[in-house]
């Protein structure tokens, strides 16, 4: 399990945002976030440079927790 900060959520749609593309990265199995938190949670063997990357394509800002 990986926890990465995302920093620049403010509702439920940038919420969905994150999710979708955490789950759009390959090897993630499972996604949570946490918008009150601004925290993801991810299972699976993804990469976390290219989940990081993602989130930030979809204009948050993320770094490992």
């Amino acid at each position: 399990m990986i926890k990465l900060k995302v920093e620049g959520m403010s509702c439920g749609h940038c919420k969905a945002s994150v999710e979708e593309a955490l789950n759009g990265v390959a090897g993630v199995t499972a996604v949570a976030v946490d918008l009150e938190n601004g925290v993801a949670t991810v299972e699976g063997d993804a990469d976390t440079a290219a989940m990081i990357t993602a989130i930030e394509e979809k204009g948050f800002d993320a770094s490992v927790e």
